[in-house]
């Protein structure tokens, strides 16, 4: 079982997906990146969660 994702990180990635869905890619690095350009967050360790709920949802949407 992995870690549970907070309210939080649920909201702003559905958001960014609805948003930016093509701009978004299966690769870490690259969301990390636009996820910290798209948003305002500060913090690195929600940036890097919100950058890791999109990864994985897009490797399991194709």
């Amino acid at each position: 079982m992995g870690r549970i994702k907070t309210k939080l990180v649920k909201g702003v990635t559905h958001k960014l997906m609805d948003a930016h869905e093509e701009e978004l890619t299966k690769d870490f690095k690259q969301n990390k990146e636009k996820v910290s350009t798209m948003t305002d967050i500060s913090s690195k360790k929600i940036r890097n969660a919100v950058a890791g709920y999109i990864t994985r949802i897009k490797k399991r949407n194709g």
